[in-house]
């Protein structure tokens, strides 16, 4: 079972831009879906986006049109590039390996990387 770490987190103000990486401990050739996940204070963790094949991604609505998924399977790597952020935005983020196209997670979790949209 590949071990995910999760970075690129920070805090920024709102319409910047972040890139957050999930680099897996293994190949994740093999591994059909992958997503990330977010989880605001006080609230549950939810499934913002996932990548599967080459079907089209999974987005949720209240990141639809401003986050994009991606994966680089030669450096184990999934991304999520985040654009036009807003308060709303402010979480831990975390990556998993789902079973299904939209979860749930089939990895343990990792520390996650937190993200804070202020100005």
């Amino acid at each position: 079972q590949v071990q995910l770490v999760e970075s690129g987190g920070g805090q920024v103000q709102p319409d910047e831009s972040l890139r957050l990486s999930c680099v897996a401990s293994g190949s994740i050739a093999d591994i059909f879906t992958m997503g990330w996940y977010r989880q605001r204070a006080g609230q549950q963790r939810e499934l913002i986006a996932s990548v599967r094949g080459d079907t089209p991604s999974y987005y949720s609505d209240s990141i639809k049109g401003r986050f994009t998924i991606s994966r680089d399977d030669s450096s184990n790597t999934l991304y999520l590039q985040m654009s036009k952020l807003r308060p709303s935005d402010t979480a831990i983020y975390y990556c998993a390996v789902l079973r299904f196209y939209l979860g749930p997670p089939n990895t343990p979790w990792g520390q996650g990387t937190q993200v804070t949209v202020s100005g």
